[in-house]
């Protein structure tokens, strides 16, 4: 390896590039929050319980917008990291047809995986100890699959990938730096999961999360450029931000 990183490098570097683009971050985040929640209302309030045809309408609009989102912010991240010193025009941090379906494809496979095993769960109700052993066994699973593929977003958008060719790309990133990608995790749910949490006796805290999540996305793509370094070995040139 040319250049080793650690989890305090991505850490400063993250910091640096959300100091450094706040406003034009959070002015993204804000639209985000904005579009979802309007949509969220529409469903909850807005239509009526019975009028299934149009929850899923606006149920399937609230899916392409947060994939809309995401994606859009992934885009914005990565040309904030490469335009940094030259400007960039707005369509360019527009995602593209492809990489929404993309994006949706492998939400779907994952959605899929997710509801058969919890069928299979609900099936061995009558025999305890199997499904307390398909349980732990699955969850242990989970998280390796999951630490594995948390990177097929960052290669949807910054490489242009298919669904699956995203998914072997983030198994091949991974590979060998489990224990970092396993602590690059932990600081994501504890800085999603904490407002989250706290934000069910606080309600105010939940406007923290349009700060928090950004910022975990800004870490997902710094480790993931300095992974691809790593892997190329080759100069990290993101350390030229700091």
């Amino acid at each position: 390896m040319y250049h080793p990183f650690s989890v305090i490098d991505i850490l400063k570097t993250s910091w640096y590039l959300f100091k450094r683009n706040f406003v034009t971050i959070i002015v993204f985040s804000v639209i985000s929050f904005i579009l979802l929640s309007v949509l969220g209302i529409i469903i909850e309030v807005i239509i009526a319980p019975e009028a299934f045809a149009g929850k899923m309408v606006v149920s399937f609009f609230l899916i392409l917008t947060q994939a809309y989102t995401t994606l859009g912010l992934y885009k914005l991240i990565f040309t904030l990291i490469d335009s940094e010193y030259y400007e960039f025009e707005f369509k360019q941090v527009l995602p593209g047809f492809k990489m929404m379906v993309s994006y949706l494809a492998v939400a779907f496979i994952l959605a899929f995986g997710i509801t058969n095993f919890a069928i299979l769960v609900e099936y061995l109700d009558n025999y305890p100890l199997l499904d307390t052993t398909i349980q732990v066994v699955g969850v242990i699973g989970a998280l390796y699959f999951f630490l594995r593929i948390m990177f097929f977003n960052t290669f949807i958008v910054d490489d242009h990938s298919g669904p699956i060719e995203s998914l072997k790309q983030s198994f091949r990133l991974t590979k060998g730096y489990l224990l970092k990608v396993l602590v690059i995790l932990g600081i994501i749910v504890l800085c999603i999961g904490l407002p989250a949490k706290i934000s069910q006796y606080y309600p105010l805290v939940s406007i923290a999360i349009m700060f928090t999540y950004p910022f975990v996305n800004i870490i997902l793509a710094v480790t993931y450029r300095k992974l691809v370094y790593s892997h190329q070995d080759v100069d990290d040139d993101l350390n030229e931000t700091n």
